[in-house]
């Protein structure tokens, strides 16, 4: 079976399922969109890689498992969503250590934050792709290769865009201070926004 390489898109929030988001993978060839739904500590770890100016005081797990792999010299060279069943992605990833090959599987929203971290393409096969990709017209849609970091809840993020209003810079920067330190990371990439968007306008 041909493997097709898988970008990310977006994270959303997924209206439907409480602490969940719908990460939406994008297949460039045939611009099909495939959702995995994760939870929200993933989504946070996928979102704050992407981002890369939001840095945690104290390494994730996604981040401590790359600190292993590079003190052990073991090299992520790939990972492959190889079965879909029962609305469950199943994945595997392909490690190298001194020549030797290793497939480990793993849960496919870990697999992706460790790729993001390792710099390793991230793959499907084409039969699950046409069997569970849809086409999701997107706002704004980015060009097929870029990714979009945030995490994309459009009322609930609106409204607290609009609270974020009434803060002046100084004030805000503090705050995005104090949300990276408390860990509280969806509200500091909220907070960043207002600040980027401050900035712009200068």
């Amino acid at each position: 079976m041909d493997l097709v390489r898988l970008f990310i898109k977006r994270i959303s929030y997924n209206q439907s399922q409480n602490d969940a988001f719908v990460l939406i993978m994008h297949e460039v060839e045939t611009d099909l969109k495939l959702p995995i739904v994760i939870g929200t500590f993933e989504a946070q770890s996928i979102a704050l890689e992407l981002e890369k100016s939001l840095v945690p005081p104290r390494p994730l797990t996604h981040d401590l498992f790359k600190i292993f792999a590079d003190t052990f010299s073991i090299q992520i060279k790939r990972v492959v969503i190889y079965k879909l069943e029962e609305g469950i992605f199943y994945s595997n990833m392909l490690c190298v250590q001194s020549g030797q090959e290793y497939t480990i599987e793993a849960r496919t929203s870990d697999a992706i934050a460790i790729a993001l971290r390792c710099n390793a393409p991230i793959y499907t096969y084409r039969d699950i792709i046409q069997r569970a990709g849809i086409y999701i017209p997107l706002l704004n849609d980015e060009p097929s290769n870029t990714i979009s970091p945030s995490l994309d809840n459009v009322d609930e993020e609106d409204s607290s865009r609009n609270r974020y209003t009434k803060y002046a810079l100084p004030e805000l920067k503090t705050m995005l201070n104090d949300c990276i330190e408390n860990e509280d990371y969806e509200m500091a990439a909220l907070i960043r926004d207002e600040i980027s968007k401050r900035d712009s306008t200068f």
